[in-house]
């Protein structure tokens, strides 16, 4: 999947994304700004969550749930982590085994704690309220 959208398309965006996403592992790679988290909430609202999305920036997760209080998605904001070994100490390879919906956002700083098969989410910037999306799939 490969495309430009506008960001009023967001919640079609994330539709894609979840239909064409071979696993539930999802990393997230881009620039500050260009709307990872914008991206992730949207997904969470399509995938059914009664909880409102927000960056986990200081906590390093939140987790999401439906309407039965079952756990649907785990998000990950990596950003201020110092080393992979406080991804470790948090128990993200647990994590790993839960078999929910995994929003990483920077995925470089735990790169050699994903699995092979988890999905690059590309966005990048082309124009003030336009960006553009490619899933990378091994």
């Amino acid at each position: 999947m490969k495309r430009n959208f506008q960001l009023n398309e967001i919640h079609e965006v994330a539709k894609e994304v979840l239909r064409n996403a071979p696993n539930k592992v999802l990393c997230f790679y881009g620039d500050m700004g260009v709307g990872k988290t914008t991206l992730v909430k949207a997904l969470v609202k399509e995938l059914g969550a009664v909880d409102v999305a927000n960056s986990p920036t200081f906590g390093l997760v939140n987790e999401y749930h439906d309407e039965n209080d079952s756990p649907l998605a785990y998000h990950f904001d990596f950003y201020r982590l110092n080393d992979e070994m406080e991804a470790l100490d948090m128990g993200f390879e647990d994590y790993l085994n839960t078999g929910t919906w995994l929003f990483i956002e920077w995925p470089d700083k735990i790169s050699s704690l994903l699995p092979e098969d988890a999905v690059g989410v590309f966005l990048h910037f082309i124009e003030e309220n336009t960006r553009s999306i490619e899933l990378n799939i091994s």
